[in-house]
């Protein structure tokens, strides 16, 4: 049967989401750290780890740059380490790799970066869970953790994604993701936080921190720096405003949901669960997923794919399973890593997609297809959902219908209007 026959008519969707404007970066740094009166607490000459993660942030090189002038205006002499548990291959070429695909390196910021998989063991909690902290950040005078603040991929909670799991996970190396990924698979997680940030107020040396909140048009709509010691009712605050401007999509009962790339520096599992519904709780209802292929910056590791029913050949191809294994043994995860139907063409996968959904016929299944899932402004949606569309006030159609179509090697052809 020609599958051109068993797919859908699209229409282009254009979200419009809750206005909250961007922030000037360097302004708002330098507000914040002001507040904070550095200069009582940092002497001249002291050394300040600056903690950057994995994940892609809007504005991040400015962030951490505004970050290393302000301190070095205090006397300071900053420095960055990476603090990204295993990721980057739990090795220091590779996370330095990924800090530089961020514009982040030494020319460009005006400081040292550190890269070491060297860790310290600063101790055990109450929980009886080792805490351990990168080494050239535990032997600085003082630390900074620099983080966005979002929802989890799988922790639930008053905190999720932000300061206090980069500091129990992300600078701990590839030994510290491992003991706190371990830990949740049996524990509370903010029980976890609570004791983690007990322990670490009085065993580490981190002083403060920057919480990043980025708005559904990927723009920087929050910078909040905290002291370690009011991180967690700092955290609560932020994530609870995370949460109120992230991007979505506004429909709750999908048939097939299409993403034309994932990866680590969209989401710690490639594709963001609360926006596929993956994630345990989520309430929405997302039938089949098809990942089409990998982001540029995820460097092959493809951790996250196992969420996904279909995919292609050549986003398998791109795997580095070392890196992906990695990744999925630290978070302790096998579902995650697992590869599924996996086709050579796009009308291979969709024909499959589409006979396992179970809708009767191409104008009753309910499609959507996005880039990825931080990129929510625009995104393409099946006839069957348009009346929805017209009942919600935070989306409208742009153009449409547009005929999907594939080219002699089965893949898709690109819609006339791109995303």
């Amino acid at each position: 049967m020609d599958i051109k026959k068993q797919l859908p008519d699209l229409y282009l969707i254009k979200n419009r989401f809750p206005c909250h404007g961007a922030v000037d970066i360097s302004s708002k740094i330098k507000s914040e750290l002001s507040g904070l009166k550095l200069s009582r607490k940092i002497s001249a000459g002291e050394t300040v780890a600056i903690a950057v993660g994995s994940r892609w942030i809007t504005g991040l090189k400015d962030i951490v740059k505004s970050t290393v002038e302000e301190l070095r205006s205090t006397g300071a002499e900053p420095f960055i380490v990476p603090a990204m548990g295993s990721h980057g291959g739990a090795t220091p070429e590779g996370q330095a790799g990924i800090l530089s695909g961020f514009g982040i390196d030494e020319e460009s910021i005006g400081c040292a970066i550190r890269p070491d998989m060297d860790v310290i063991l600063l101790g055990t909690t109450n929980k009886k869970i080792p805490v351990f902290m990168n080494r050239h950040a535990c032997e600085a005078g003082h630390t900074v953790i620099i983080n966005r603040i979002k929802p989890h991929t799988l922790f639930s909670g008053d905190i999720e994604s932000g300061l206090m799991k980069m500091c129990m996970i992300g600078l701990g190396n590839r030994e510290g993701a491992s003991a706190q990924h371990m830990a949740a698979e049996r524990s509370n997680w903010m029980d976890l936080v609570r004791s983690a940030h007990g322990f670490l107020m009085k065993k580490s040396n981190i002083l403060f921190g920057i919480g990043i909140v980025e708005n559904a048009e990927k723009k920087t709509a929050c910078i909040k720096a905290v002291l370690f010691e009011n991180f967690i009712d700092g955290e609560k605050a932020l994530l609870r405003n995370a949460k109120k401007i992230a991007p979505f999509i506004p429909f709750d009962d999908i048939d097939l949901l299409i993403v034309d790339e994932m990866g680590k520096d969209i989401s710690g599992t490639g594709m963001d669960v609360n926006v596929t519904g993956r994630k345990t709780g989520s309430g929405k209802r997302i039938n089949k997923i098809y990942a089409r292929d990998l982001s540029s910056k995820t460097a092959g590791n493809a951790h996250g794919i196992g969420l996904a029913d279909f995919t292609t050949r050549r986003l398998v191809e791109k795997i580095d399973f070392n890196a992906m294994y990695l990744n999925s043994r630290t978070a302790f995860r096998t579902d995650a890593c697992k590869i599924p139907m996996t086709f050579d063409s796009d009308s291979e996968a969709m024909a499959a997609a589409m006979q396992m959904t179970g809708s009767k016929s191409p104008d009753a299944v309910r499609l959507v297809w996005i880039k990825n899932t931080l990129d929510l402004g625009m995104f393409y949606v099946s006839k069957s959902l348009l009346d929805e569309i017209t009942s919600k006030s935070v989306s409208s159609v742009i153009s449409g219908p547009h005929a999907v179509n594939f080219d002699n090697s089965g893949n898709f052809i690109p819609l006339s209007l791109k995303f």
